[in-house]
């Protein structure tokens, strides 16, 4: 969506609040792979992530009037997977999130040896992800594996700024510390 001006995402906004279902489906082709990981970065199995995701573009069509601007497309419709996700932990508690598998590495030209430390540290860092609070797992999967910035991630797990840099400090310090113990 980032290449997408201001002008073109008010036009999808108003085209979307207009009913127009050419809209909806334009939609979905921006946004459904980014919500699909969103929700597997919060450790949801392939299956559900996708019925999270189809949920998600259904509550976002019911409820496209609550919608303020095209600037607040992107979080807003963050806000609605997040609270998809979270309503799907509460529901079924007790069940054990799947390891993230949504981050590939690229081919990075290095020598073999080095592509196996990087898996290796990248094996280390997935792990560590998903073994974090809830909480902290959003800021983390929204801030950097989905490249929010810390307004548009804010806006979509409902905090403050403030509250979500401090989230993100916490689970970034977390993550070193989990990483740190494997390596000893």
């Amino acid at each position: 969506m980032n290449r997408y001006s201001q002008q073109r995402r008010d036009s999808l906004v108003a085209r979307l609040k207009a009913g127009d279902r050419a809209a909806a489906a334009e939609l979905i082709d921006i946004y459904y792979e980014r919500i699909y990981l969103f929700m597997r970065g919060l450790g949801h199995s392939r299956q559900v992530s996708e019925d999270l995701t189809q949920e998600s573009f259904f509550q976002a069509w019911q409820h496209i009037g609550r919608l303020r601007s095209g600037k607040a497309l992107n979080s807003w419709l963050y806000q609605i997977a997040a609270n998809a996700s979270r309503l799907h932990w509460r529901r079924n508690k007790g069940r054990k999130a799947v390891s993230i598998d949504g981050m590939d590495v690229p081919d990075s030209g290095k020598p073999e040896f080095d592509k196996i430390g990087h898996l290796e540290q990248l094996e280390q860092l997935k792990n560590g992800v998903a073994n974090l609070p809830m909480k902290l797992k959003e800021t983390v999967v929204l801030h950097y594996m989905q490249h929010l910035t810390i307004a548009e991630a804010a806006e979509a797990i409902g905090v403050r700024e403030g509250t979500f840099k401090s989230r993100l400090s916490r689970a970034l310090r977390a993550l070193r510390r989990q990483i740190a113990a494997e390596d000893r």
